[in-house]
């Protein structure tokens, strides 16, 4: 996947396996992705596929059980990978890619007001005095829609939807040029759903900000989505443009996927996808997903790579390794 310059985020063949008592876990396993300035890309796929950890492994937020971390992780063109721990910490995490985590309760400290949480990447990062940081996270509460005199409360005394949006800002306070979002909209009610996607929308119309969207919600992250990846055991399976994922996606998985979401005026019952994903701590040997698959052949027994199969369109499947849509 070659660098220009409108590519902001390049990622190349990043792993991240973690030590267990019963083995290696291969959270993530070789994934290769690239994304735009001012681009969406939503990434979908069930639980335990690795979606959060290929987000730790970027933001470098690792436990201490790692067993193997490597890879290429372009920001700018810069190999952010070959920074200290340190120089990670100032110079990207916060200041150019910056976390949306998952339960904004739980991110929240709960004896510190919410205006000095947002505050605090400001003073930190850029040395700012506490003053002129505040006055900063007043105009990121205004932009995602908090009332200013929220500055003062704690996250106990606000909605989930309010604490949602106050994670958003403290995201986006330092003007990154990244922000992920992992499961943003998660145990929140539909109508708080769709408010917090506005808020997103927005911030991405007035602003230069990309996202990458963590998500099981395949409905509420097509309004966001520019471009859509899939993951399947570490890997990634499908890489496409939005508005051909949502009508035809190309890997099998990714079709089941689809399938399986309910449609407004849809006649026919949403499907279900047999089997279990394998263990990430005993993968199964060749294409991952063969042992689900209805389209499972021959080829399947040996891994398929992830190859174009059309305009930004790349599937993982053998179905599709000559360039063709089956």
């Amino acid at each position: 996947m070659p660098l220009s310059e409108e590519t902001l985020l390049q990622v190349e063949d990043l792993r991240l396996h973690f030590r267990t008592g019963q083995g290696v876990l291969h959270a993530v396993d070789g994934v290769s992705l690239t994304l735009r300035r001012n681009e969406a890309m939503v990434i979908l796929g069930e639980s335990g596929c690795g979606k959060t950890s290929l987000t730790k492994a970027i933001l470098r937020l690792l436990p201490r059980n790692v067993h193997t971390y490597n890879g290429s992780v372009r920001l700018n063109g810069q190999d952010v990978m070959q920074l200290s721990d340190e120089e990670f910490r100032q110079e990207v995490r916060w200041m150019k890619i910056s976390l949306v985590p998952q339960a904004a309760m739980n991110s929240l400290n709960p004896v510190l007001k919410v205006g000095e949480q947002v505050a605090e990447p400001l003073v930190s990062h850029l040395g700012m005095r506490r003053a002129e940081a505040h006055e900063r996270a007043a105009l990121a509460f205004q932009h995602v829609g908090v009332p200013a005199d929220f500055l003062n409360r704690y996250a106990f005394e606000l909605s989930g939807g309010m604490r949602q949006r106050v994670a958003i800002a403290m995201a986006m306070v330092t003007d990154p040029d990244l922000i992920i979002l992992d499961e943003p909209t998660s145990a929140l009610d539909v109508l708080t759903q769709a408010n917090i996607m506005n808020v997103l929308k927005r911030v991405k119309q007035e602003t230069s900000t990309s996202f990458i969207l963590i998500t099981h919600d395949i409905g509420t992250s097509s309004e966001l989505a520019d471009r859509a990846a899939v993951m399947y055991a570490g890997q990634l399976v499908e890489l496409n443009d939005a508005e051909h994922f949502f009508v035809e996606p190309l890997h099998p998985y990714s079709q089941k996927l689809m399938a399986s979401t309910p449609k407004l005026r849809q006649v026919e019952e949403p499907e279900f996808i047999s089997g279990q994903p394998p263990s990430l701590l005993d993968l199964p040997s060749g294409c991952r997903f063969a042992p689900r698959c209805v389209h499972r052949f021959a080829p399947c027994d040996a891994d398929p790579e992830l190859l174009p199969a059309g305009d930004r369109q790349h599937v993982k499947c053998w179905l599709h390794q000559n360039g063709d849509k089956q």
